[in-house]
Formats: structure tokens, C-alpha cells, sequence
């Protein structure tokens, strides 16, 4: 009798040992899942740059410094990207995507601002168009972002709580960071506005 008690208490802990970790790994996928959404949208977001600083270099010939630093923001953020990309989570990866997205919608912003000094190029239909999507996409990140954000608050929160913890810690499941935007006056996107 006593024997059969201790081998249904080791069932059931092995059970639960099995069922929080791949519980802890499918929020672990999950997240990356979710980052994965944001590499996509920040991808197009990088993917559009090019063509609307190529559409704004024939009407801003004055205005090099402006468009060749909306490039190196670009080009930054693009490398900030990938990094993540290969270790969704890691603090220190978060940390540089946010910081190099930060300095591309700071570019864009003053680009944006610089452009309203050029009637023909706000008139541009090319211009209008990739203004729209860029606006889009920035949407697009936003809603990306938010879920990346909540599938890694309820992955940090699985291996935090006791006594899947013990768990977590046994099998090295490390905390996952985040994508916060680091000044509150950048949680906004871009104002573009060729009308």
C-alpha cells in the first residue's frame, strides 16, 4: 500500500515536472513567435526608407546631411534588428533595437519636418503614397509590439511564480526583456502629413 502511495506521488511529480516545462517552452515560443511579428513589420518599416529618401533627395538637394542621416539611422536600426532577431528577449539586444529605432523615428521626424519646407515634393504622389505606408506600418509595429510585450510578461510571469520557478531555474529558463520605448514623448509614431 505504501508503495503504491509513493509511486502515484512520483507519477503525479513527474507529470507536473513535464507539464510546467512545456508549459514554459510554449511561452517561450511564444514570444519569439510574437517577435517575429515585429521583425516583420519593422523589416517593411526599413524596407520603405530607401525609396522615400530616394523620392525626397530630387527635391531636397540642400538638405544631404538630413537624408544621408536618415540612412545611417536606418541601416542602425536594420543591424539592431537582426540582433534581436537572433535572441528574442535578451535584454541587451532589446535595449540596442529600441535605442536604434528610437534614433530612426528621430531622422524620420526631422526629415518629415524639413520636407514641409518643399511644396513639390509634399505634392509628390510617390512621396504621399510611401508616406501612407510607412504611417501604416508604424501602426502595424505599434500592435506588434504590444503583443510581443504581453507574450513576454506572461512567460516571465510562468517562470516566476512558485513553484514552476523551481522548474524555470533548474532548466535555465532565463527572463525575457520587453521592447519599451525609453522616452515617453517617442511613444508616438511619426506625424506624416503630405496633404
Amino acid at each position: 500500500m505504501v508503495g503504491l502511495i509513493v509511486l502515484v506521488l512520483l507519477v503525479v511529480a513527474v507529470f507536473y515536472l513535464v507539464g510546467t516545462y512545456n508549459g514554459l517552452v510554449t511561452s517561450r515560443n511564444g514570444y519569439k513567435n510574437a517577435f517575429s511579428q515585429i521583425d516583420v513589420q519593422l523589416q517593411r518599416r526599413y524596407d520603405l526608407i530607401p525609396n522615400l529618401v530616394e523620392t525626397a533627395k530630387g527635391y531636397m538637394k540642400h538638405e544631404r546631411e538630413t537624408l544621408e542621416a536618415v540612412i545611417a539611422a536606418r541601416n542602425s536600426a536594420a543591424s539592431g534588428l537582426k540582433s534581436a532577431a537572433a535572441n528574442p528577449g535578451d535584454a541587451q539586444a532589446m535595449q540596442q533595437l529600441a535605442g536604434a529605432d528610437n534614433a530612426l523615428t528621430q531622422s524620420l521626424g526631422r526629415l518629415f519636418a524639413l520636407s514641409e519646407a518643399y511644396p513639390d515634393l509634399k505634392a509628390n504622389q510617390n512621396m504621399m503614397q510611401l508616406s501612407e505606408e510607412l504611417s501604416s506600418t508604424e501602426n502595424r509595429v505599434a500592435f506588434a509590439r504590444q503583443a510581443y510585450n504581453d507574450a513576454v510578461m506572461s512567460y516571465n510571469n510562468k517562470r516566476e511564480v512558485f513553484p514552476s520557478s523551481l522548474v524555470a531555474n533548474s532548466f535555465n529558463f532565463a527572463a525575457a526583456q520587453s521592447l519599451e520605448i525609453e522616452k515617453p514623448e517617442q511613444r508616438a509614431a511619426p506625424k506624416v502629413s503630405f496633404t
